[in-house]
């Protein structure tokens, strides 16, 4: 609750001014408020409800009606003034956030029920009411208590309470997740090789996955799930996707060091965790280098001849080379837990960071490279062997499929290193690799198989009905439902008996957990998905429009709203859907993408080119966009400037195929035979 003792920032009538709105922080009868613009984008006085966070920042909730909770955007520095702290300062500085906008504080992506809860209380439960809009969120307590990581306590209470033989008469103290991984093991450190090996490898992920209920990126899509219960049973787990990770697999965006550490060489050797963090006290087992002695031994890697800085310098310190940091939410610097060998290099190769110049900025990564290999001759390429294969897939290169495909059936590779390869894969899926994904079906790994259901989904008719039936009784539930979603557009005749009551019992644990999170629009445009490929048309529309007033910014239910009305022969109301949602949303790509393609059906090409044209500009990253407008300009007679398009889009995207070969055909035409071979 926010209250004198709770509360760390200045509420003494003080102002801070953000995107042209000058908001007010004061007390009023012993309670905090704050004077802003409100979700119609008029000031008014908000009072304080709770706080949330304490270090290195604190942020502040107001109750609004059905229940939401919403954190505001204008957060508390906590940070010591000497640092920079003790200041009032906005969570998106670079963005002019204005009322409507998703990411306002009174908007959905800064709803605390939804985005934040889950991790920061214990037991929580969401209880979103889709019929009333209304939100009847429940915890056992606010804050991250025991439970939140062991269960429910009340065996443990009576374990704690027996006397004789209590300390030893019932496993696991009576704790429900006793995360005991640890017990019985020791690390013996081998002089010759200066590292040390587990007494006995590691026999569960149990620990792992508690942690990663909160330390990972991944969307939920249940509560009723307890801490020691399989991770897939209620969160799917975010892959090495280029959108969160670089191509070597550092942090790009919030990631929470799940995805890291899985890569990581300390997880293939069995380390969990508690072997570095305390997780009661909340701090490191020892302080500084002296955490990474525990493992490796300081005399042959606490010295100058390995690090090649001072030493008790900053750069002498582990993680400075080996978890470099990123900051987040502006002043929140976070470990990369990849525990990556730093390889300036692949910066030179690949654009890819590296932690000898976020300290050393004002040199080159050429320089940095020069440097690594003057000390390591022999080179240190590390543990993680991605970069080249992910990259090469990201741009379509050349032998990205070979790349991909040597990963995947190299099982010294972690799993999730795998499961991200198999994921990849989706874009270069030839009979040649079809058989390495089926083969992940298999895999004792939930990842890997959640990634091989994701591809075998874009697959044709009779390839799925072919592999993926197996998959509806998995033991992973994110599996399980994938494989029914993926069938789902196909007659449960198609499936013998046994497998279509599977079939049954996976597809509404998929819809199940689309109205677990009936708050978002995400969910309701996958429902409207499945409705579509089940042939119930309006049900899918009504889902679609749903998804629209729960978040008309959100594009891509208007796009497919507008296709839908396509099939019915409704241009008219497609063209109008998209419109309206332009309104709300007018940078983004696929609407005007969406809107030219609509016109263009209505013949009315010179209004189509422009939004088609509109979109390449909004979305240059996408080769797809550059292309379909190219074959637009061309298809109306403006062939140069078709051209030019096409190498535009190939100088920016010059393994892109489509464009490749549209570019060829069309300077044949204008009699252009050597650019054509070119």
């Amino acid at each position: 609750m926010a209250n004198a003792r709770t509360v760390l920032g200045d509420f003494n009538d003080t102002n801070f001014t953000y995107a042209g709105v000058t908001s007010r922080f004061f007390q009023r009868d012993g309670k905090f408020f704050v004077n802003t613009d409100g979700p119609d984008g008029r000031s008014g006085d908000f009072e304080i409800q709770y706080t949330f966070g304490v270090a290195p920042l604190q942020q502040y909730l107001v109750e609004f009606p059905g229940g939401r909770l919403q954190a505001l955007g204008i957060a508390w520095d906590a940070r010591p003034k000497a640092d920079g702290g003790q200041r009032w300062f906005h969570l998106y500085p670079d963005r002019e956030l204005k009322a409507g906008d998703p990411l306002h504080w009174t908007g959905i992506d800064q709803n605390w029920n939804f985005q934040c809860a889950d991790c920061h209380s214990t037991d929580l439960r969401k209880n979103f009411d889709a019929k009333s809009e209304t939100f009847k969120t429940t915890w056992s307590e606010i804050n991250v208590g025991c439970e939140a990581c062991h269960g429910p306590a009340s065996h443990h209470v009576a374990w704690a309470k027996k006397e004789g033989d209590w300390q030893t008469a019932v496993a696991g103290k009576g704790l429900v997740a006793a995360l005991d991984e640890r017990d019985g093991v020791t690390w013996m450190i081998d002089p010759a090789k200066g590292v040390a090996t587990r007494s006995k490898p590691r026999q569960s992920q149990r620990e792992i996955e508690v942690c990663a209920r909160c330390h990972a990126r991944r969307g939920q899509f249940s509560d009723e799930h307890h801490a020691g219960q399989p991770l897939h049973d209620a969160f799917r787990p975010a892959l090495l996707e280029p959108r969160l990770y670089y191509a070597d697999g550092q942090q790009r965006d919030e990631v929470y060091k799940y995805g890291s550490f899985l890569q990581s060489r300390m997880h293939a050797q069995g380390v969990t965790c508690s072997d570095c963090h305390e997780p009661h006290t909340q701090k490191l087992r020892a302080p500084g280098n002296a955490v990474c002695a525990q493992c490796h031994l300081p005399a042959q890697y606490d010295t100058a001849s390995h690090h090649h800085h001072q030493p008790e310098s900053k750069g002498a310190a582990c993680t400075a080379c080996h978890m470099p940091t990123t900051t987040y939410m502006v002043v929140d610097p976070r470990h990369d837990h990849s525990m990556s060998i730093p390889r300036p290099d692949r910066t030179v190769a690949l654009g890819t960071p590296n932690a000898c110049n976020a300290c050393h900025a004002d040199q080159s990564p050429q320089w940095a490279a020069d440097h690594a290999q003057r000390w390591y001759p022999q080179g240190k390429g590390g543990f993680q062997s991605v970069a080249e294969a992910f990259d090469a897939a990201e741009r379509g290169a050349p032998g990205a499929r070979s790349a991909l495909l040597r990963l995947v059936e190299d099982r010294a590779q972690p799993a999730f290193v795998r499961a991200s390869a198999i994921a990849r894969l989706g874009r270069y899926l030839n009979p040649g690799a079809l058989g390495f994904v089926v083969d992940a079906l298999g895999d004792a790994d939930a990842n890997v198989r959640m990634a091989a259901v994701s591809v075998l989904a874009a697959a044709d008719v009779e390839t799925r009905l072919r592999y993926l039936p197996r998959m509806l009784e998995d033991p992973a539930r994110i599996v399980r439902m994938d494989a029914a979603r993926a069938l789902a557009g196909e007659p449960e005749l198609r499936l013998r008996a046994e497998a279509a009551r599977k079939f049954s019992a996976a597809l509404a644990e998929y819809v199940s957990a689309q109205r677990f999170n009936a708050d978002r629009p995400e969910a309701h445009l996958s429902l409207g998905g499945l409705y579509l490929v089940r042939a119930e048309l309006e049900k899918g529309q009504a889902a679609y429009r749903k998804a629209l007033s729960i978040d008309p910014t959100f594009g891509q239910a208007a796009v497919n709203l507008a296709d839908s009305y396509r099939v019915q022969g409704r241009d008219a109301e497609a063209e109008a859907a998209l419109r309206r949602a332009l309104e709300t949303n007018p940078e983004s790509a696929v609407l005007h993408h969406a809107l030219g393609l609509a016109l263009v059906r209505q013949k009315r090409v010179p209004e189509a080119i422009a939004e088609l044209g509109a979109a390449v500009k909004l979305a240059p990253e996408d080769p797809r966009l550059a292309y379909v407008y190219a074959i637009a300009l061309h298809d109306t007679g403006q062939r140069d400037a078709a051209r030019k398009a096409l190498e535009a889009n190939v100088a920016r995207h010059p393994y892109d195929r489509e464009s490749l070969a549209a570019l060829a055909l069309y300077e044949r035409e204008a009699g252009e035979l050597e650019r054509a071979r070119g």
